[in-house]
């Protein structure tokens, strides 16, 4: 309490100008020397007597020689910032110069009906109470004065949204060391121009303006209601305004409240509501098996599987090293919910584990992930990878098919769209396996979804982008015109779920991902949203350059389906893939390319490959590691008998 009333009744005095606390400490200074000489004569004469006469004059005289002097020595530039022995030598210094004139004229000349002993008092005196005053001073005004010059110098910042949320978010910044929040903007006018908690209410239309004249350096977003069109039509407003632009994920209240923009918001696209219906159809109270459920898309569609309460998952991955952590972290969700979690180690290619799991369990839906997708790795060991990418689906649909499974869902990539690499060829391949099992009318309703690149909270683009950024720059980007589709995984996790429910057999689903974002305009949206300009031709100014270098030639893009059908759901579509073959058909020239790979047969394997999808045209030549070896030794010794 007295903490408060002290600051308080500080505040008014700091608010004053300069000028002004100057004259209020000189004139504190000059009854301090009047009081000064009074005790000083009641000091030497045992009783004190009126400021009169000579007394009178001895007091215009201490006046008339300490302010100069104080003057002199610097006692008015900053009073409030002195502190320690620099303003103790000050005063000492200025105070010993008064008293050596004070004592020669008082002591040594003297002034009648003054003792001369007065003169030697009062600079002692002075001393004593000019110190004492700027003791009290830096005590009542010296700290709320460092916290005012201290928050003047941090970034100031205003709270779009003057709800529940930022309100708590302005109360958990006052002690910020981070940033200064000086008011609120809100698009409700009826609380333009009045005050909230002390901080003034904003229009959004005034932003540009108050930019410059409050110096606004960042805004902040505590807008947790509102939908996401809105919020991307706030956000493209902000893009304008040339701020940093945060958020607040979570509780506001919270000392590290303040974030920066998450993937929806610097991609700003729309998302869809999940039809719950269709997300429980063929989960709820079933057994779902997930392979490959340590992976980035598995793992998400275990989490979200755990919500929609099925009776058992069986989480199946080939490795430890991702099984073990996501079975942790969902036996914390499974105290809440009465969910069976099974992990199990098996390959997708041991057809004993795969029919062994599927005899024990009898699962009602698979949702097949695992799957080797890193482009290059895939490339450069493309016998492993068609294995697991091809034959390893073909393993499961057949335990499926044997086990009776109701339904099969693969998870697919657009790079099987006219695929030029060994990873979209061979995933085309899986593809076109269980439409072909499809036309069989089976037990085991079979069907695919294709969707493109997904995104984790942390991506490695973004995260990378942001280190840049915030290192200087430059951004460092594959090539001008380098177009992706995003979605995030949580996204993606859930269509696939649904896409499983719309599907009677055979049909290869595609998400839709929106419209491909260039990395360039991502990059300018993120340097926007961080406050900062871009270093170009047109602005030599800006302070983050883009590095774009010339396009690779052997870029191999996406392709394109060749047509698409609207399903049920507006983010779900279904390509049309023409020509399966006959499973027959197909069955004989799998057990030829098995045959083909088993003896690691690249350059076989690979004109198969061509030959079965009819649509992959290489991007390049044969580049495996193993098969690279060997010629490069094979060469060796060719050479080596050459010289003999």
């Amino acid at each position: 309490m007295i903490q408060y009333i002290l600051t308080k009744s500080a505040l008014p005095v700091l608010s004053l100008s300069r000028m002004a606390k100057r004259l209020v400490v000189l004139t504190i200074d000059s009854g301090l020397c009047v009081l000064c000489v009074w005790l000083a004569l009641g000091i030497r004469l045992g009783s004190f007597v009126a400021l009169s006469g000579p007394a009178l004059w001895a007091s215009l005289l201490a006046v008339a020689t300490a302010l100069p002097v104080f003057v002199v020595f610097g006692l008015y530039r900053a009073v409030f910032r002195y502190a320690g022995w620099q303003a103790l030598m000050a005063m000492t210094s200025a105070t010993a110069v008064f008293g050596l004139v004070y004592a020669t004229i008082v002591a040594v000349i003297g002034i009648p009906g003054v003792p001369r002993t007065v003169g030697i008092l009062v600079p002692v005196l002075v001393l004593l109470c000019v110190g004492a005053s700027r003791a009290m001073a830096r005590l009542w005004l010296g700290g709320l004065y460092q916290d005012q010059m201290r928050r003047a110098a941090l970034p100031r910042s205003l709270i779009y949204g003057a709800g529940s949320t930022g309100r708590r978010l302005a109360a958990a910044m006052v002690n910020s060391q981070d940033r200064c929040v000086i008011g609120f903007l809100d698009d409700d006018d009826r609380l333009h121009g009045h005050r909230l908690d002390g901080l003034p209410l904003y229009s959004p239309d005034d932003l540009s303006s108050l930019v410059v004249t409050l110096d606004i350096r960042e805004v902040i977003l505590a807008l947790s209601s509102i939908s996401r069109g809105r919020r991307n039509q706030i956000l493209a407003r902000l893009l304008k305004a040339g701020v940093a632009v945060r958020t607040v994920p979570g509780d506001p209240s919270h000392p590290a409240a303040v974030a920066r923009l998450d993937v929806d918001d610097v991609l700003m696209r729309e998302t869809t509501a999940p039809n719950y219906i269709l997300l429980s159809r063929h989960v709820s109270g079933k057994v779902v098996l997930v392979t490959g459920a340590g992976g980035v898309i598995g793992s998400e569609l275990c989490r979200q599987l755990m919500r929609l309460e099925p009776h058992t998952i069986l989480l199946v991955d080939h490795s430890e090293y991702t099984l073990a952590p996501l079975y942790q972290s969902l036996i914390h969700v499974k105290d809440e919910t009465s969910v069976r979690l099974i992990p199990l180690l098996a390959s997708v290619c041991d057809e004993d584990r795969m029919h062994e799991i599927m005899a024990t369990w009898k699962p009602d839906i698979i949702y097949h992930a695992a799957a080797y997708k890193n482009d290059a790795l895939v490339e450069h060991n493309p016998i492993e990878a068609i294995k697991v990418n091809t034959l390893g689906i073909l393993t499961v649909a057949r335990a499926a098919l044997e086990h009776g499974v109701p339904n099969c869902m693969l998870v697919s990539t657009d790079q099987a769209v006219c695929p030029t690499t060994i990873m979209g060829a061979s995933k085309r391949l899986a593809e076109m396996i269980l439409q072909s099992l499809a036309l069989e009318k089976g037990v085991t309703c079979f069907s695919s979804v294709r969707f493109g690149v997904v995104f984790e909270p942390s991506d490695a683009i973004l995260a990378c982008m942001y280190r840049q950024i915030r290192e200087g720059g430059p951004v460092l980007i594959s090539h001008a015109q380098d177009a992706r589709c995003f979605m995030r995984v949580e996204e993606a996790a859930c269509l696939i779920i649904q896409a499983a429910a719309l599907s009677r057999g055979g049909e290869v689903f595609r998400l839709d991902m929106g419209q491909p974002v260039l990395l360039s305009d991502l990059a300018r949206r993120m340097i926007a949203f961080s406050g900062l300009t871009v270093r170009e031709d047109e602005n030599p100014d800006g302070t983050i350059r883009i590095d774009a270098p010339a396009p690779d030639s052997t870029l191999n893009p996406v392709g394109s389906s060749a047509s698409s059908i609207r399903t049920p759901h507006p983010r779900i579509l279904m390509d049309h893939e023409p020509d399966v073959p006959a499973w027959s058909s197909l069955q004989d020239q799998l057990n030829a390319f098995y045959l083909a790979l088993a003896v690691n047969d690249v350059g076989v394997g690979r004109r198969m490959l061509e030959q079965m999808v009819p649509s992959y045209q290489p991007g390049q030549a044969i580049v495996d590691w193993v098969l690279l070896e060997q010629e490069a030794e094979a060469d060796a010794l060719e050479g080596n008998g050459d010289r003999t």
